[in-house]
């Protein structure tokens, strides 16, 4: 599971079995944990995690998005 970017207490991450699906990044930050979609930027399931941290959490991966492609379609394509 490589992470991309870790940010304060949010790890960035998406697992290596996941190339079939769209573009996406999973958050873990204080025993939460959130996917959200790339393209375009959207939540897309989130667990123990209050909303205020989800907005938070949405704002960084809006930020670091290109970041994020990059990895995705790096690992991916080898």
């Amino acid at each position: 599971m490589p992470t991309v970017r870790r940010i304060g207490s949010a790890r960035f991450f998406f697992y290596s079995n996941e190339g079939a699906e769209a573009p996406h990044i999973h958050v873990e930050r204080a025993g939460g944990v959130a996917k959200f979609w790339l393209e375009p930027v959207g939540l897309a399931s989130s667990s123990r995690l209050r909303g205020h941290e989800l907005r938070r959490l949405e704002r960084l991966v809006v930020e670091y998005r290109d970041e994020f492609l990059e990895a995705w379609h790096g690992f991916f394509r080898s």
